[in-house]
Formats: C-alpha cells, structure tokens, sequence
C-alpha cells in the first residue's frame, strides 16, 4: 500500500464518518468563535477560518486523526489586537497569515519537540486562563448586550448588565447551555452542541423572539485580502503573530499529544507545525480566523472512526457546502445562543484537577500555575507564558541546587563499602591523607556554588582523586568552579587526580585548559581504581620522601 493511500484511503468509511461529525461539531464553534473575536463579518471569518487551516493542516500536517480550526487561545489573540487595528481590518488578517509563516519557520527549525518541556503548571494556568477569558467575554451578550473588547472591560461591565438583563436572552442562553449538558444522555447520534444550535434557533424564530442575532453571513467563496505595504502596521503585528504562532504551537502540540494517547500512534512534531502554519497562512490571506489543532473535535473524530488525514480534509468540505448553501439559515442564530455554546466550551478549556489540586500540589508548583492564570487573564498571554517558563525554571533550579551535588570521604573510610575501590597494601598513614570526591550528576551554574563551599573547605586533603563518572553535563559555569576548586587545593598542597570523565565532560574540560592543564595529563585516568593505586603509590613516594616526615 503507497503512503497515499495510508494518509488518506487506508479507513475510507471511518474517516467520513468522524469527518463528518467532526464538522457538524465544528459549525456552532466556528460561528461562535468568529463572532467573539470581534473582527469584521465574524460568522464568515470563523468559517473561512476552519476550512482554511482544517483542510491545509489535515492535508500537510502530522497528525493523522487531528481536526484544527478556529480555538478558544487563538480567537482571544486576536480579539486583543483587534481594537488596535481598526483602521484597516486587512492588517488583522496579515498578522493571521504572518504568524502561520512564523508556524512554518518553527517547524523547520525542529522546535515541536520543545513541547515536552513545557511545565505542567504553566500548561495548566494558562489553559485555565483561557477557558476564563472565553467564559468572561460571553456573558455580555448571554445577558442581551454587546461583547465587550477586553476581559476587564468585560468584567467592569458585569453589574450594568446585571441591571439591564434581556430576559429572551438569557433564557436562550441557560436553555442552550442545559441542553449541551443533558442532550447527550439521551441523543448520543448527533453532537449536543449542534442540538442546542438548531433546537434555540428554531424555536427563537417560531416564537418570533426579538434577541440580537448574527446577522448576514457572505455566500460563496472568500476573496484575498492583502492589504498594501505600512512599515509600521508591520511592526504593530509583529509581536502578535509572534504570540498566535506560540499558541498555536502549543494549543496544536498539545492536542497531538491528547490524539497520540487515543490512538496508540505516534504525531510527527514538526511536520504538525508546517501543517498548521501553512493552514494559518491560507486563512489569512482569505479573511479567516487562525486555528489550531482542536482538542474536542480531534477526540469526537476518533471516537466516530476517523484514523486518517482524509478525516479532516473531510470536516473541510462539509463546513464549505455548509457556507454555499446553509448562510441565510446561519444568520438567524441568537447571539446569546453562540454565547451559551462558547460558555460550554470555555468550561471545557479550564483545567479543573489542576485548580483542585492547587491546595495539595507543590507550593512552588500552585504558584506558577496561579500566576500564569492571573497574567492570562488580566494581563497579556505572552507575558503569561514567559514568567510561567521563568519561575518554573528558577524553582527547578532551586531544587537541582539542593541536592548534594558531591560526596567526599577518606579513602579509608569508605574503602569497605565500596566495592571498586581497591585493596591496597599501603600504610594507614598514607590512605588518611587521600580523599575520594563523587560528583552527582550534572555540574552546571545551579549547583556549582554549593559545589565550591562544600569542598572548599578540606584543609586536611594531601590528595583527592575526583571521581567522575555520574556527570554527564558541564556547562562553562561549572568547569570554571572546578578549575578554580583544583587551583585552590593545588596551591595548598593538595595533589588532584580525576577518574572516569565522559566524552562530552572531557572534550570541554580540555578545551577549557582545565583537563589537562591544571591537572597533569598523567593524573587523568579513565577507571577510578587506576586513579586511587596512582594516588596511594604517589602519596607514599612523597611521605617517603618527606624529610618532615621522615623525622
């Protein structure tokens, strides 16, 4: 069977089927997530925005089974921006289509396996933050008014609401929401989210309810939209597109993770980033809204069947045939019923077990994950995400700091219990003066200053043989603490010997000039029990030689 076929006729009926249902669920979503992100024609843009990047991102990304569209994180980038660039609405989409380029750049540098090494407490606040911000932006329109263009504009605007509230409104709204909760425990064939869409539209049109609705949507295809060249609107995007392709990456990445534990497969980091940036480049020079991979529609298209790319690029088409021919019927949503829709899913994007644990998990840990949900809320989502990496790496290296980063003992000592160690026939007079140092691990700028107050101090060492073969990583902090260490003990007297250096440890000590260099070649040995016989036979030559001793 040729790659072709696997990528996209290898499950043919699975994969329509979870395509399929994929884009019944996608439709409320891309409507809803379009008009909150205040942007011109936003149904239209919401659309466009999940055919787009759904069809590009299925047809050249790494995730078989992964559905992308218009998410909660990317719809509240741009609804940021948006405000700022009200004189030409061409430039919101130009951020859109720079930052799948930025995505594309990614992908070819390798960075999709940097994921990994995002924090989960980071991951959790931030994510929570989003689902806050989505929830906080709808309640506006769920009480009758309109969106408000900020989340503490939104949350200033709470008690007028409450003043004023369009009862059909929000009795829509709490019916939709009741709805996408109960709908499934007695429909499981169609998506409640759909349900709740067709079941309030229907009805607030039959009773001929008077509530703010969608409006008309744009039928046929979207035309380019590439504004003329302004240096300094560049320079105004530039940053958000540099945040929309970091979300992204990250809301996308971590999707792929959600699929790989679904399906028992394995994404492809880097091509899923060059997918979906080239999905967010077609959407924005066609007026649509950035996407992602999506972490509901990816789960609901699994558990329909879908395996394949076909799956997505299937989900596409509906949502285009959709668009040809559906529009004026879509025009005549509620816009409260869309809220009640984005409440559900802002919910959803809320990390309640990491919230729930915030009592019982790591103080160091609670408050990254508090921070950055403060930050995502009330500040700004890049700055989130830089402090979150910041403080969880300086707590990291608080506690790589802690642990002992060496032992050190009297050969004489520790020669019982430690079977390398050598029997040797040499005096006890001769063995007292030779200490054994065992560096732990890594020896980096975080725990090379404990390194250097704890072994500073052996005055009574006429010998130290440091032992090692646990570090597998110096960096230039570290070599310097230990070149300054053997100069200091070599000034007092001390002989050093080292054992058992790694490849990697050994290339930048010599380097450096510490290996050889301040310690002779002839006292590097690759075994440690080499290292210890050359000690003792050193030691005893000396002390032999020795007219102090000798006296």
């Amino acid at each position: 069977m040729s790659s072709f076929t696997q990528r996209f006729c290898g499950n043919l009926r699975g994969d329509i089927f979870g395509g399929v249902t994929a884009g019944v669920v996608a439709l409320p979503l891309a409507l809803g997530f379009g008009v909150a992100s205040g942007v011109e024609n936003g149904a239209a843009a919401g659309l466009y925005g999940a055919i787009a990047v759904g069809f590009f991102a299925a047809l050249f990304g790494g995730t078989p089974s992964q559905i992308s569209g218009p998410t909660g994180p990317m719809t509240v980038v741009v609804a940021g921006i948006v405000g700022a660039l009200t004189g030409d609405i061409a430039w919101v989409f130009a951020m859109v289509a720079l930052s799948g380029v930025l995505q594309v750049l990614m992908g070819l540098l390798r960075l999709g396996r940097y994921i990994h090494y995002v924090p989960y407490p980071v991951v959790s606040g931030f994510m929570s933050g989003i689902g806050a911000i989505v929830i906080i932006l709808q309640l506006a329109q769920l009480f009758g008014h309109k969106p408000a263009s900020g989340t503490v504009a939104a949350l200033r605007h709470i008690p007028e609401a409450f003043q004023n509230i369009n009862p059909s409104a929000l009795i829509l709204g709490l019916c939709t929401i009741g709805i996408i909760y109960t709908a499934p425990r007695l429909i499981r064939v169609v998506p409640s989210t759909l349900v709740a869409l067709i079941v309030m539209t229907a009805g607030s049109v039959l009773l001929g309810i008077e509530v703010p609705r969608i409006g008309e949507i744009p039928r046929g295809l979207p035309v380019p939209r590439i504004p003329g060249w302004d240096f300094e609107m560049f320079q105004i995007i530039l940053v958000p597109a540099l945040m929309l392709a970091i979300v992204g990456a990250i809301d996308s990445l971590l999707t792929s993770l959600v699929a790989d534990a679904v399906t028992k497969t394995r994404h492809d980091s880097e091509r899923e980033l060059m997918g979906q940036g080239i999905g967010n480049i077609v959407a924005g020079l066609i007026g649509g809204l950035p996407g992602a991979g999506a972490t509901m529609r990816t789960v609901v298209n699994v558990r329909s069947g879908g395996e394949t790319h076909l799956s997505g690029i299937i989900h596409s088409v509906l949502l285009l045939a959709i668009l040809l021919a559906l529009g004026p019927l879509a025009s005549e949503i509620p816009m409260a019923v869309l809220a009640g829709i984005l409440i559900t899913v802002g919910i959803g994007i809320v990390d309640t077990k990491g919230l729930g644990h915030v009592s019982r998990a790591p103080r160091g840990d609670a408050a990254v994950m508090l921070t950055v949900f403060g930050l995502t809320v009330f500040v700004d989502l890049m700055w989130a995400v830089a402090v979150g990496m910041v403080m969880a790496s300086m707590i990291l290296l608080k506690r790589l700091s802690d642990i002992d980063p060496a032992t050190h003992s009297p050969l004489l000592d520790i020669a019982a219990h430690r079977p390398w160690i050598p029997d040797l026939e040499t005096p006890e007079e001769v063995l007292s003066g030779i200490y054994v140092v065992e560096i732990h691990g890594s020896l980096f700028f975080g725990n090379a200053g404990p390194l250097q107050r704890k072994l500073g101090g052996m005055k009574d060492a006429r010998v130290v043989v440091l032992h090692m073969g646990d570090v597998r990583y110096l960096d230039q902090s570290g070599v310097y603490t230990l070149a300054d260490l053997i100069t200091e003990m070599t000034e007092a007297g001390t002989e050093i010997y080292i054992a058992e250096l790694h490849e990697e440890p050994r290339d930048l000590l010599t380097r450096l000039g510490v290996a050889p260099g301040a310690v002779d070649e002839d006292h590097i040995f690759a075994r440690a029990e080499d290292a210890i016989v050359a000690a003792a036979q050193g030691e005893e030559v000396r002390l032999a030689s020795s007219p102090t001793e000798n006296t």
